[in-house]
C-alpha cells in the first residue's frame, strides 16, 4: 500500500535534555526543516541515559512509527548509550565496524592528535547497522530497521546533525515516501493585538475549510500566524491569506520566516529596509541596555554609532542633532527616559530635516527586566520599520498610550 502519511518522531537522548539542562535546538530545527521540505514530525520524545528505558522506546516506538530519528548518545564516554541500545532493542550483536574505525583514525590523524583508546566504541555498532558518514566529527550516524520501522540514529552536535540531516537522511526520506502529501505554511507576524482578539477578528471574517487550519503562537510581544494546509489546497489557501492579511492590517508586521531565531526577526526586516534605502543608523539607549543595537549589529544593519545613554528631556533635540552630525548618521532611533514606576519612556526617530518625540506609556502587564526590555525593542524596531516605510510611525497597540 502506497502511504501519504507517514508518522515520524524526534527522539531525543541524554539527562542534559531530559532534566532541561541544556535546550533542545535540535529538536526545534528538525521540525522547522522538514516542515519547510513539506514533511511534518508528528510526534517528540524524551528519554534520559537509562539503557533499559531506551530499549524499551525504541521497541515500543518503533511499532507506531514508520521513522525514528534518534538525536544523540553516540559519543565515546560512557553515558552514550545509544548504539548499544539499538542492538539490544532489535537483538543482535555490537559489531566493530572497521570501516568507521579507519575513519576515527584519520579524524585524528589530520587534527595531529592522538586518538584515545575510548574512541573506538564510536565504531562498535549493531551488526545490521547501515553507516551514515559525519564528515565533520567522529560520531558515526548509522540506520536499522526495527519492527518495520527505520530509526536513524545520530549525533547530537548540533553542525554534525544537521548535516546528517540535510545530506543523507532527508534524500532518504524523499527516496523512500516519494509520494508524501506536502504541506504549505503561511506566516506573518503581528504586534499590538491581543491572540484572543486576533482569533476573533478572523473567525468572524474566514469560514476555513476543515483541512485548513489557522495557528496562532505568542512570543512577547509578538503573534505569529500560520495558515496550514496540504500542498494541493495552494490556490484555495492563497485567496484566505490574502484575506487574514487584510484583516491584520493594522497590526501587520511582516511575512515569512526572516531567521530561525524569532527574536531577530523584526530587526532582520528593518536592517534589509536599511541597506536597501542605502540608510545609516545611530543608536541610543537606556533602559533597553543596547539590545536594540545589538539586534540590528547581528543582522548586518547598516549602523555607524550604538551608546547606552541617560538623557534629560530637555537635551534629546540637540543631542541627536550633534550624533548625526559627528557620526555622519542618516538616521538617529532613540529609546530613552524609561520610567520604571509608571512604565513610561520617550521614542525617538531624527534625522537632519526631521525630529520626531513620542511620550510613550506601556500599559501591559508588568514583566521582569528581560521582557520589558524585549517589548520596548519592538515598540522601537516597529517604529522605524514603519517611519522607512512612509507609515505613520506609531502603529496600532492596544498596550500602548501616546502621553500628550
Amino acid at each position: 500500500m502506497i502511504k501519504k502519511k507517514i508518522n515520524i518522531e524526534m527522539l531525543s537522548t541524554g539527562d542534559e535534555v531530559l532534566h532541561g539542562q541544556i535546550i533542545d535546538t535540535n529538536a526545534a530545527w528538525l521540525s522547522q526543516f522538514l516542515f519547510q521540505e513539506g514533511i511534518l514530525i508528528t510526534s517528540k520524545h524524551t528519554v534520559g541515559d537509562d539503557l533499559t528505558q531506551l530499549i524499551s522506546t525504541l521497541q515500543q516506538h518503533s511499532l507506531d512509527n514508520d521513522i525514528i530519528i534518534v538525536n544523540g548518545g553516540l559519543g565515546p564516554t560512557s553515558d552514550d548509550l545509544s548504539a548499544q541500545a539499538a542492538a539490544l532493542a532489535n537483538h543482535e550483536p555490537l559489531i566493530l565496524h572497521q570501516e568507521w574505525l579507519s575513519k576515527i583514525e584519520q579524524f585524528f590523524l589530520r587534527h595531529g592528535k592522538t586518538m584515545s583508546p575510548s574512541n573506538i566504541k564510536q565504531a562498535m555498532l549493531p551488526q545490521s547497522a547501515t553507516l551514515i558518514d559525519n564528515p565533520i566529527g567522529t560520531a558515526c550516524g548509522f540506520k536499522i530497521q526495527i519492527n518495520h520501522c527505520l530509526l536513524y540514529f545520530t549525533p547530537g552536535v548540533p553542525s554534525e546533525f544537521k548535516e546528517m540531516i540535510k545530506t543523507w537522511i532527508l534524500p532518504e526520506i524523499k527516496l523512500n515516501f516519494p509520494t508524501l502529501e506536502k504541506k504549505l505554511c503561511y506566516r506573518l507576524m503581528t504586534m499590538g493585538q491581543t491572540e484572543s482578539n486576533l482569533a476573533t477578528q478572523i473567525d468572524d471574517n474566514l469560514n476555513l475549510p476543515t483541512d485548513i487550519v489557522i495557528g496562532y503562537r505568542a512570543t512577547m510581544p509578538m503573534i505569529e500566524l500560520k495558515l496550514t494546509g496540504s500542498e494541493e489546497q495552494k490556490t484555495k489557501m492563497d485567496a484566505l491569506w490574502q484575506k487574514i492579511k487584510a484583516i491584520v492590517a493594522n497590526n501587520f508586521l511582516y511575512e515569512g520566516v526572516l531567521t530561525q531565531h524569532g527574536d531577530l526577526g523584526l530587526a532582520m526586516f528593518v536592517s534589509k529596509i536599511l541597506i536597501e534605502k542605502g540608510q545609516t543608523i545611530a543608536v541610543i539607549e537606556h533602559q533597553s541596555a543596547g539590545r536594540i543595537a545589538h539586534q540590528l549589529f547581528e543582522c548586518e544593519a547598516p549602523m555607524v554609532k550604538s551608546e547606552i545613554v541617560p538623557l534629560f528631556p530637555e537635551a534629546f533635540k540637540d543631542y541627536c542633532l550633534h550624533v548625526l552630525t559627528r557620526n555622519r548618521a542618516d538616521i538617529v532611533l532613540g529609546l530613552v527616559n524609561f520610567r520604571e514606576k509608571n512604565t513610561e519612556f520617550t521614542l525617538i526617530i531624527a534625522t537632519s530635516q526631521q525630529f520626531f518625540q513620542f511620550n510613550l506609556k506601556y500599559t501591559g502587564q508588568v514583566q521582569n527586566r528581560e521582557i520589558t526590555q524585549k517589548i520596548l525593542c519592538a515598540i522601537a524596531l516597529d517604529a522605524l520599520r514603519r517611519y522607512l516605510l512612509n507609515m505613520p510611525i506609531l502603529g496600532k497597540n492596544v498596550w500602548l498610550d501616546l502621553i500628550e
